[in-house]
This record gives structure tokens, sequence and C-alpha cells, in this order.
């Protein structure tokens, strides 16, 4: 009989160099060596009957040059183009990658992204910076603080807070009151 996966060269070659790595790491006896390199390169036959079948049912690997997509043209004012099915949205959301059995990162590789383009309508990452800028989240903190003359653990004070000089505290009171009984 022959077998389902006949032996690779490729297959094998990959098999017996984890397998010799494992020797040589102390993680594997020498006598169990054929036994690995059997189970290594079905392995690594049952990832390519994977990876052969993905192909086939999601058809070639379409890239930015060869099926001439330009990602610049898929992010405008108001909407991003799904470069995978065509939908618009105002961000694309690692939910909607899944459905594509996409991440983020293998969707900019796929079309030629870079790792710096916001994957949002313009207009979206326009509102994003703005609201960044209003709120100075590096002011809020430790090291910021620190480096400005404040503590750690103190507050700071807000312009609408009167100041602890301007109310009477209730020590100044209780002191007074004192004063009076003792006399």
């Amino acid at each position: 009989m022959e077998e389902a996966n006949p032996i690779t060269p490729s297959g094998l070659a990959m098999a017996k160099d984890l397998t010799l790595a494992l020797i040589g790491a102390g993680a594997l006896a020498a006598e169990d060596m054929q036994a690995s390199i059997r189970e290594i390169h079905g392995c690594l036959m049952q990832l390519k009957a994977q990876e052969d079948a993905r192909a086939i049912r999601f058809g070639p690997n379409r890239s930015a040059q060869a099926s001439g997509v330009d990602w610049k043209k898929s992010i405008t004012r108001h909407a991003i183009t799904c470069l995978e099915c065509g939908v618009s949205f105002k961000q694309l959301s690692n939910r909607h990658f899944r459905q594509h059995d996409l991440d983020s990162r293998s969707y900019r590789d796929k079309y030629g992204i870079p790792r710096s383009q916001s994957l949002a309508a313009k207009e979206t990452t326009a509102r994003r910076k703005q609201i960044v800028q209003e709120n100075r989240p590096w002011e809020k903190t430790a090291t910021y603080l620190q480096s400005q003359g404040q503590h750690h653990g103190a507050a700071v004070k807000r312009a609408d807070q009167p100041s602890s000089s301007a109310r009477p505290t209730r020590r100044k009171a209780a002191r007074k009151k004192a004063a009076t009984r003792s006399r």
C-alpha cells in the first residue's frame, strides 16, 4: 500500500532539522529520532494540506500589486472600504477582520498598507487626534508629574475648587470652641 502523504524532500529536511535541534537541546533521546522525524513530518504535511485547502476555498492570495488595488483610494474622508469584501466602515475592526480570517497585521501585509496608516476614515482619525490634544493624557502620567515638581500621590487642583486658605477648617473651629469652654 502507498502512503497517503508521500515524504517530500523539503518536508523531510525540515523534520530532520527540527529533530536534530531537539536532540541538540537535550529534549529528545537519539534512539527516538526516527519516530520523531515521522511525527514531525506528519504534522508538517497536515499543515501544508490545510494551507492548500484554504487557498482553494478562498482563491489565490490577492496582493495589492497583483490585483491592482490602491489602498490609498479605499480611505476617504467619511469611510474606509474593506479591500477584501468592499463594505465601507468608519473604521476596520478586528471583529470584521476575523470574518476574513485575518488580523490587522496580515491585512496590512496583504495590501501593502504601512503600520503607521490608520485603518479608519480620515474624519475619525482627525477627531481622535483632536480629543487626545484636548485631554493631554501624557500630562497625567506619574513621570510627567514628577518632572514638573509635583508628587506622584498629590492631587491636581482644579480651577473651580477653592484654595484651603479661603475656607475655614474644622480644626480651627474646634480649637476656638475648646478655648471658650476652658475659660
